[in-house]
């Protein structure tokens, strides 16, 4: 312990003690904290189109309570109202989703098949309906949440700011927010451009606490076609339905 005390390029481990210790004594919710995520969500809903990429580390538990820790990396391209492209790739996926504003695609390449549904006009209302009738989640689901009556901000029980930190080079704020199940962190860049950088959420329902790490690198100025929402499919793709996960619960209330 002297020798950290004394050296002084550990300074910053005494800094970085000093803010976890202001942050213990912090008020149980921090209005600072809740302003900038209001801030933030404010200010994503103006974009009228964004391409972020994101690279994660997502935790499997095993059913012995061994944690196995996975890397996944997603590109999404949104366009306000109603246009959406997004990649996701993992050891052991390699899946595209498609939506024009009439119609939803998901397509697996290492399998090449893919399925087809209506959609809803709105990217708000198609990450809801994907996920409640077919179990997608859209990656990134929150940047549509955010700034709107669905945000968590609500459910918070918790929030500190824990004080100045950088990502990927770029000086952020970072808060932490405690739920209901779980903890997450996010770091919000500073100045005039408050977009999240980064998000650590973790478990608490499990007594594993997996954790979930994503990592966004921002394009505010992304280049598209309209084409590039609609998807088309590649030589020898078989279409397969979609199941609706409520379907047979509807089918038995009848």
């Amino acid at each position: 312990m002297a020798a950290i005390l004394c050296n002084p390029a550990d300074t910053r481990v005494l800094a970085k003690t000093g803010q976890a210790a202001d942050a213990k004594s912090a008020p149980e919710i921090d209005p600072d904290a809740m302003d900038a995520l209001n801030k933030m969500g404010t200010y994503l809903r103006s974009l009228k189109a964004f391409q972020v990429d994101s690279e994660s580390t997502n935790d499997d538990v095993l059913d012995d309570g061994e944690i196995i820790t996975d890397t996944r990396s997603s590109t999404l391209l949104a366009v306000a109202p109603n246009l959406l492209r997004a990649e996701l790739k993992g050891d052991d996926r390699n899946t595209f989703l498609f939506y024009d504003g009439k119609n939803f695609t998901v397509y697996g390449k290492l399998l090449n098949y893919y399925a087809t549904v209506p959609a809803p006009p709105t990217t708000r209302e198609l990450v809801d309906k994907v996920d409640s009738e077919y179990g997608i989640e859209i990656p990134l689901v929150d940047l549509f949440k955010w700034g709107t009556d669905e945000s968590a901000v609500k459910k918070i029980t918790s929030a500190i700011d824990v004080g100045p930190s950088s990502v990927q080079g770029i000086t952020c704020e970072h808060y932490a927010f405690r739920q209901e199940g779980i903890d997450w962190q996010i770091w919000i860049q500073l100045g005039d451009f408050p977009l999240p950088k980064k998000f650590v959420i973790r478990t608490l329902t499990d007594d594993a606490r997996p954790q979930h790490t994503s990592t966004l690198t921002w394009n505010l100025a992304p280049s598209y076609n309209e084409a590039a929402f609609t998807f088309d499919p590649p030589l020898g793709a078989e279409r397969i339905p979609l199941k609706d996960l409520n379907a047979d619960t509807t089918k038995n209330a009848q």
